[in-house]
C-alpha cells in the first residue's frame, strides 16, 4: 500500500485482538457510573476553536501549537476537541441543564491533538470524563475520585497512586503567579526553551517540567500551599479528611498544577508504576470559574478525565486477562441441507444462549476443513450436522478445549445440552 493511503501519524487503527481490553475497559466504566448516579452525554467532535481559547486558555500548549483547527465553508474556525469538559460545560449552558439544578455526567469518545505520538500517546486519543457541575463543597470533590477509585477495583488494578493539591482560588493564584515570576525571572540562565516561554505565559506549569535538568531550581520555589487562602486551605483539609474517612490513600503534592488555565482550588492525579515515565492514568481537578467564563451563571464544577489508550496500557503490564471475545459454539454445517438449515439453527442457540456467541460455518468447505476453523474460532464447543444428522432431527456435540468425548443430542435439547458444557 502506497503512504498516502496508510493511517495518518499518531492516528492508530483499533483491531479486533486489542478490543476486548477496550471493551473491558468501556463497559466497567458505564457500570461504574450507573452504581454512582451519574448520566451520559454525548457533545459533538466538532466545536468552535474560541470555546477552547476560552476554556483551556490561549497561551497553553494545547492551544498554541496542538489543536486541529480549520475554516470551514462558511468561514467559522472549527477545531476537532482536545479535551471534553469545555463542550460539556458549553452544552450544559446552551440548554439549560444547570437553572437551579446539579449535574452529575460522563462521556467518552476521541480527542484530537497535534503532538509528538509516543508510547500511550497519540494524535487521536480516546477519553473517558467524569463531570460534576452545581457541587460547592469538598465532599463531591471526594465523590469524583471515589468514582474513579471505584472504577480501578472494577478493573481489578491495584498498585494506583493519588497525587492531589489545591491551587486556591483566581486571586490567591494570582498573587502566587506574581511570586513565582520573581523567583524564576532570578533564575532564568538556568530555564530551558520551553520554561521560558511559560515564564511570560503560564509560569506555573514551569512547576510540572519533567526536564531533570531543573529539578533543583524547582525544588527552591514558593510552593503554592504556603499562598492559599484561607477558604481553599480550609476546603482541601476537609478533602483529604474525607478521602481518608474513604479508605482513599492520597499523598500531597505542592508541585501538581495541571496544564490547563480554568482549575481552581482541588487538582489530582492518578499515577501507576507499571507506565514508566508516562505514568498519569487519571487527572482532573476543580473548574469553579470555567461555566460564568463560558457565558453561564456562576456554577461551581469539578471533574476528571482518563486515556483509555493508557489505561489500556496499564491492564496488559498488571497481566489483567481480556475477557474472552470467542464464541462459545461452532456449527460445523456438511452438506446441503445441513447448511439450509444451519443459519435457523444458529439463530435459535442465539435465542437460548444469549451473550454465549454462536458462530456458523460460512463457505462450505470439507468436515476436516471446517474442524479447523471451529478450534481456531476458540469456540468451547463444536455442533456438528450433516444431511444424514438434519434429517434424523439430531447433531454431535464435540467439545473442543477438553478431552471430553462426542455425544449425540436431539436437535431439541441443544440449548440445554450446550449449557451444560458451557457451566451456564
Amino acid at each position: 500500500m502506497s503512504r498516502e493511503l496508510q493511517s495518518v501519524r499518531g492516528m492508530n487503527d483499533l483491531l479486533a485482538a486489542e478490543m476486548p481490553w477496550w471493551q473491558l475497559v468501556e463497559r466497567a466504566a458505564r457500570e461504574v457510573f450507573v452504581d454512582c448516579g451519574y448520566q451520559e452525554v454525548r457533545v459533538p467532535l466538532l466545536e468552535r476553536a474560541e470555546l477552547f481559547a476560552r476554556s483551556i486558555g490561549e497561551h497553553t500548549d494545547i492551544v498554541e501549537k496542538e489543536m486541529y483547527s480549520f475554516e470551514d465553508r462558511g468561514g467559522d474556525l472549527l477545531s476537532l476537541r482536545p479535551e471534553a469538559t469545555a463542550g460539556l460545560v458549553r452544552a450544559a449552558i446552551e440548554h439549560g441543564l444547570l437553572h437551579n439544578q446539579k449535574q452529575r455526567l460522563w462521556t467518552s469518545g476521541p480527542m484530537f491533538r497535534h503532538e509528538r505520538p509516543q508510547a500511550g500517546r497519540y494524535r487521536q486519543f480516546h477519553q473517558v470524563d467524569c463531570e460534576a457541575l452545581g457541587f460547592e463543597g469538598p465532599d463531591i470533590d471526594a465523590e469524583v475520585i471515589q468514582v474513579s477509585a471505584r472504577l480501578w477495583r472494577r478493573l481489578g488494578l491495584s498498585g494506583l497512586r493519588l497525587r492531589i493539591n489545591s491551587l486556591g482560588t483566581p486571586e490567591s493564584r494570582r498573587a502566587y503567579r506574581a511570586r513565582l515570576v520573581g523567583y524564576f525571572g532570578q533564575h532564568r540562565g538556568a530555564l530551558d526553551a520551553d520554561s521560558l516561554r511559560r515564564l511570560e505565559t503560564n509560569p506555573l506549569r514551569i512547576l510540572d517540567s519533567k526536564n531533570p535538568a531543573l529539578a533543583a531550581v524547582i525544588a527552591g520555589a514558593p510552593a503554592l500551599t504556603d499562598h492559599l487562602d484561607p477558604a481553599s486551605h480550609a476546603h482541601f483539609d476537609r478533602l483529604r479528611a474525607l478521602l481518608e474517612a474513604g479508605g482513599i490513600a492520597h499523598q500531597r503534592d505542592p508541585r501538581l498544577v495541571r496544564g490547563l488555565d480554568y482549575y481552581t482550588r482541588t487538582v489530582f492525579e492518578w499515577t501507576s508504576p507499571l507506565l514508566g515515565a508516562q505514568d498519569a492514568v487519571c487527572s482532573g481537578g476543580r473548574y469553579d470559574a470555567l461555566v460564568e467564563q463560558l457565558g453561564g451563571e456562576p456554577t461551581p464544577a469539578i471533574g476528571w478525565a482518563l486515556g483509555i489508550e493508557r489505561l489500556v496500557s496499564l491492564l496488559q503490564a498488571a497481566g489483567v486477562p481480556a475477557p474472552d471475545a470467542a464464541p462459545a459454539v461452532f456449527l460445523v454445517l456438511a452438506g446441503e441441507r445441513a447448511e439450509r438449515e444451519g443459519l435457523a439453527l444458529a439463530e435459535r442457540l442465539r435465542d437460548a444462549l444469549p451473550g454465549a456467541g454462536v458462530q456458523a460455518n460460512m463457505g462450505g468447505g470439507s468436515f476436516k476443513a471446517q474442524m479447523k476453523r471451529a478450534d481456531k474460532s476458540g469456540a468451547t464447543v463444536a455442533v456438528i450436522i450433516g444431511d444424514d444428522e438434519a434429517v434424523r432431527g439430531i447433531a454431535a456435540l464435540k467439545p473442543l478445549r477438553s478431552d471430553a468425548g462426542q455425544q449425540e443430542c436431539a436437535l431439541a435439547e441443544l440449548p440445554a445440552r450446550i449449557a451444560g458444557l458451557l457451566g451456564r
